[in-house]
């Protein structure tokens, strides 16, 4: 898929310096939470160790440029609604990563929290970040009606309808022969629904009109499909170190992936699809929307 054919005039690593500086305001506002907040400073250690590792910060950037797209700026309720759902993320890794689960030593390039802590302090900062990520919802959005649309929101889909449910079905079609059907509500469930969350709660925070609302809402929805299959593809081909965490596992693990269903080659046909029309859904915005179409494009291309 062509660059050109995205609208974009702006260079591949001007666009990383945009993402890695948004990221780096997302990692000011959760250090930030931290120091504001009374908790055990053994927790408060682990919950430092988690959040301070150095992630992309995807979801939450993407939260503060629909936030920008719609409302023209980033506003203080954004910049909130961006901390909660990297407190949701960053506790469906550490928990993710338990031996009961994938069973993982690595995480973004360091030893996961069970491996740098222990197994039980590791699922109380879990605890610990998801529950946070509420309250600082239902305390700093200045709008309680605004408040209650974003804690839905990310309670939709975080929750068992949502995250949860698709980890649970991706668990279980471990060593199965997977379907697309399988493999596409594990991967709409698993991910694509915390990427829709996060535009949703960008376009909230903005005071978006409907239309707006569900536009960026599908165009989420898309680039999360797009990069859980980005994610599938890299652990085949990438190595551990490319990827900060162990490679190869979903092989090993027999788990339901893109290319273990439909092959490498078709896996990035359809995430080619995706991208585009995730970059479709932008159309009405106008040339306004380029930073997240470089955005749609950027997670096509990624290598880690």
């Amino acid at each position: 898929m062509a660059e050109s054919n995205m609208g974009n005039h702006t260079s591949t690593m001007d666009f990383n310096t945009l993402l890695r500086r948004k990221a780096q305001s997302v990692n000011y506002a959760l250090q930030r939470i931290l120091d504001s907040h009374q908790v055990n400073s053994n927790l408060k250690k682990a919950l430092k160790y988690t959040l301070g590792a150095p992630g992309k910060r995807i979801r939450s950037v993407l939260v503060l440029w629909c936030c920008e797209l719609v409302g023209g700026q980033v506003n203080s309720n954004a910049e909130i609604a961006s901390a909660a759902i990297e407190m949701v993320h960053t506790y469906s890794l550490i928990h993710d990563d338990l031996p009961a689960m994938d069973d993982d030593d690595m995480r973004r390039g360091r030893p996961t929290c069970h491996k740098a802590f222990d197994e039980a302090t590791a699922i109380l900062t879990g605890d610990a970040l998801l529950t946070l990520a509420f309250e600082i919802l239902a305390e700093g959005i200045d709008k309680p009606a605004m408040a209650v649309k974003l804690i839905s929101q990310l309670a939709q889909d975080a929750g068992a309808a949502g995250m949860i449910a698709g980890q649970m079905a991706d668990l279980k079609a471990e060593k199965s022969i997977g379907t697309k059907q399988m493999l596409e509500y594990i991967h709409i469930n698993k991910t694509a629904k915390m990427f829709r969350c996060a535009a949703a709660m960008g376009a909230i925070c903005a005071g978006a009109t409907q239309k707006q609302f569900e536009r960026l809402c599908e165009y989420g929805m898309h680039v999360g499909l797009a990069f859980q299959i980005a994610d599938d593809i890299l652990d085949e081909t990438a190595s551990s170190e490319q990827l900060g965490k162990t490679a190869g596992k979903d092989l090993k693990a027999a788990k339901c992936t893109y290319p273990a269903v439909v092959g490498l080659e078709r896996a990035r046909e359809v995430q080619e699809k995706l991208t585009s029309e995730a970059v479709a859904m932008l159309k009405p915005f106008g040339s306004k929307a380029d930073t997240l179409r470089q955005f749609a494009v950027a997670l096509l291309e990624r290598t880690k």
